[in-house]
């Protein structure tokens, strides 16, 4: 949907179609006066806080307030939601403005079916090319790992889970695979958090972790590939009870 016809959420709501004027066009600044937000800025801060957990599924995004927040405007705004509306954090509803996009446990299941095929490539890759340094790195991930599990520290667990699935995007230094799982893992954060509190999950996931610092430290990229595949159909597993659930379901 072009910005210029997307219909934004504002405290006085009208019908009418947004139609940017030139001062629009250039964030909003008078001559002289600073120029307001950047769309990227703009568009990095508010996926941040999504993926934060700041906005809730289904929560209007509205305008007046977004702008005033990001210091940008009406139409820096509108193209920053149409650039999440793409990754599939948004959804524009013409005439009611932008919300944030609700996953489905099903929909849940099919991405992560896609980051199994996607990240296992890339942690062969990382096998492929880890360097000394990166294998103390990673296998320091994995001990600090361990004591978060072992302090009960889940949120603590939660963080490096994350760092040391970026610290393998970041070594095998594959462009396209980074940008397809950044926005897989976007559209799923809820239910992340939501495996994340299942009763013993990290006592399951450690392991698997461990064994694929293990096999791509080892420079073994089949193994580190099938380690990084077992990990994921862990996951797939836990999606598919936490959709058989009433509370999955919704």
């Amino acid at each position: 949907m072009a910005a210029a016809a997307y219909h934004g959420a504002t405290s006085d709501d009208t019908d009418e179609e947004y139609q940017p004027d030139e001062g629009s066009r250039t964030c909003g600044a008078k001559p002289g006066q600073p120029i307001g937000a950047p769309m990227s800025e703009v568009f990095d801060e508010l996926r941040a806080a999504i993926l934060r957990g700041e906005y809730a599924p289904r929560q209007r995004l509205i305008e007046t307030d977004l702008t005033q927040l990001y210091g940008t405007t009406r139409f820096v705004l509108r193209n920053a939601l149409t650039r999440l509306a793409t990754e599939g954090l948004v959804e524009l509803q013409p005439n009611r403005g932008a919300r944030v996009r609700e996953i489905s446990a099903e929909e849940a299941i099919e991405i992560t079916e896609i980051r199994r095929a996607v990240e296992g490539l890339v942690a062969a890759r990382a096998a492929q090319r880890i360097t000394d340094d990166e294998i103390t790195e990673l296998k320091e991930l994995g001990d600090a790992m361990g004591a978060a599990v072992a302090q009960m520290d889940m949120l603590g667990y939660s963080d490096l889970n994350a760092q040391l699935h970026g610290s393998i995007r970041r070594i095998a230094s594959h462009e396209t695979a980074t940008k397809i799982i950044d926005q897989l893992h976007g559209q799923l954060v809820r239910h992340q958090f939501r495996l994340s509190l299942v009763p013993g999950r990290p006592s399951v996931s450690l392991p698997e972790h461990r064994a694929i610092i293990d096999a791509v430290c080892a420079r073994d990229p089949d193994r580190a590939e099938q380690a990084m595949r077992v990990h994921l159909d862990s996951v797939l597993e836990m999606l598919n009870t936490v959709a058989s659930t009433p509370a999955g379901r919704r």
